[in-house]
């Protein structure tokens, strides 16, 4: 069997990102520092004999160099700093495993001439306009971060799009928009949809940052997964920047109501980093679709009855955040 390296595997995205692979017979490699993902994700793995772990860090070169041969077909670089809270109170943090740690991946990747799948984000963009962006915002939009994770995110892609014209690399860049579903943290650093269906369970008041006016395109966990992994394999993907998310964005206000359930309150909250809120995100996936042939799946009301299925029996299981 062929076998990849999926960095930051033992995270939510990653987690489904090697049940992917694995699914598809890939032997799979996860390194990852559990700093931000948990052993409780990769559970369901650990019995299959394709599956193996090494805790460590991509800031570490030396562990990074111990999980590249010469077999292995490709790395899917998920391991990242993912708070932007955090980043404005600790860019240092986010520099080190968002830059330094890519460095480190790309490195070895070009020693080993290893396919490389970058995981970006769609926070990377510009302000996007109702009128001039009407179909959703395609891989030419401008980019501007607005919040230091962001501005790390875009340095690693720099670095990658370095890599594939300099040393040629086979790198491909991925843009997955907001992704939500199973195994998604619910405290602060996890995804609206997760936070929101989490305080509903709890009868919890749904906490709205600012006026809710904006909008998300979300993307269930299973599709950014199929995404990640066809994007890093297909050959037509190579040296191409490439977005993923269902074409439709969602108000924050208008998820808050669908996921209420009745009698559920719903709360305007003073926002805590408005600087870097970007008001409207919605993905023009049209070249996923053309390159990849992939399209999303999973629509939102039914993402968000598969997360609150799976929520409410990790309740009954005792089983926390």
């Amino acid at each position: 069997m062929s076998e990849v390296l999926v960095t930051g595997g033992a995270g939510f995205i990653g987690r489904w990102v090697v049940a992917e692979f694995l699914d598809r017979g890939y032997d799979v490699h996860v390194l990852d520092d559990l700093s931000n993902g948990s052993r409780r994700n990769i559970a369901a793995f650990e019995s299959n004999d394709g599956f193996r772990l090494t805790e460590g860090s991509v800031r570490d070169s030396d562990i990074v160099s111990e999980c590249f041969h010469d077999d292995l077909e490709a790395c899917l670089h998920l391991a990242a700093e993912i708070d932007v809270q955090e980043s404005l109170d600790d860019p240092e943090s986010h520099y080190g495993a968002n830059v330094a740690g890519t460095q480190n991946v790309l490195e070895y990747c070009r020693r080993w001439d290893t396919r490389l799948g970058l995981v970006g984000t769609c926070m990377v963009y510009d302000v996007a306009s109702a009128v001039d962006d009407a179909d959703g915002i395609d891989e030419s939009h401008p980019v501007k971060p607005a919040s230091p994770y962001a501005a790390t995110k875009l340095a690693a892609e720099n670095l990658a799009e370095g890599y594939y014209h300099g040393y040629d690399l086979p790198v491909v860049t991925l843009r997955p928009f907001n992704t939500y579903g199973p195994f998604q943290q619910t405290g602060m650093a996890g995804g609206v949809v997760s936070i929101f269906t989490d305080r509903d369970l709890r009868d919890e008041p749904l906490k709205i940052f600012g006026d809710g006016t904006q909008t998300r395109d979300l993307l269930y966990a299973t599709d950014c997964a199929r995404f990640a992994v066809e994007g890093t394999l297909h050959d037509d993907a190579v040296g191409e920047v490439i977005n993923a998310g269902t074409g439709e964005d969602v108000s924050i206000n208008e998820l808050a109501e669908l996921i209420a359930s009745e009698g559920s309150d719903i709360e305007h909250i003073e926002h805590h980093h408005p600087q870097s809120e970007v008001q409207k995100l919605q993905c023009d996936p049209s070249k996923a679709r053309d390159l990849l042939g992939w399209e999303p799946e999973v629509s939102l009301e039914d993402g968000v009855d598969r997360l609150r299925t799976w929520l409410r029996k990790n309740e009954a299981d005792g089983e926390n955040q």
